[in-house]
């Protein structure tokens, strides 16, 4: 991958066996690694109040990690050709709670098609950011959360009362630690169900 890489950033220009050439004129290539994240894992958060100039003197800790590791993993021919590298910081709660809030508008565009109201608390967005968030495996696993937590439970309260069903209003217990899905149906009647997390 690295001579075909090389390839393109010499010549613009890659070329199979058979003598075909792709163009790479006008091109900007992006290129993603986790080279030197183990190593910043590794070394931790330390001792102390978290002040700005801790702060960035983790930032420039943490690219200067990335620079060596780069440099031990790639040819300096290779570094040489590439213009930028970005360093990005892990993801905070508050990003973790928009990622949530993003994918919960997804879920909750596809309840509405199908004709039903949908409404899900604070709680349990932050309780699903909560769940759904590793630090190891960053936000991958907030969609399995919104699928056991959402999707999961909505889904069996249509097939239970489909043609009746108004409103479903989803919370989430923390004193109890139970999910609660509040159904209002088209009658006005309103039914609570508690389900254990």
């Amino acid at each position: 991958v690295y001579n075909i890489l090389l390839q393109i950033m010499d010549d613009g220009v890659l070329t199979d066996s058979h003598g075909k050439k792709i163009d790479f004129k006008n091109t900007v290539i992006i290129m993603t690694s986790n080279i030197g994240t183990k190593k910043i894992k590794d070394f931790g958060e330390g001792v102390g109040f978290n002040t700005k100039a801790k702060q960035s003197n983790k930032s420039t800790f943490q690219k200067k990690v990335i620079q060596d590791s780069l440099k031990k993993t790639f040819s300096p021919e290779f570094l040489n050709r590439v213009d930028d590298v970005v360093v990005f910081n892990s993801l905070e709660k508050e990003d973790i709670l928009k990622i949530v809030d993003i994918e919960l508008q997804d879920v909750m565009d596809r309840i509405k098609e199908e004709d039903y109201k949908i409404e899900i608390s604070k709680k349990l967005k932050e309780f699903i950011a909560d769940k759904g968030f590793d630090p190891q495996y960053g936000a991958r696993p907030i969609k399995r959360s919104i699928q056991k937590y959402v999707e999961d439970p909505v889904s069996e309260e249509i097939i239970k009362g489909s043609e009746s069903i108004d409103k479903i209003k989803l919370d989430y217990d923390d004193k109890n630690d139970k999910l609660r899905v509040r159904v209002t149906k088209r009658k006005e009647e309103e039914e609570t169900k508690e389900e254990e997390v």
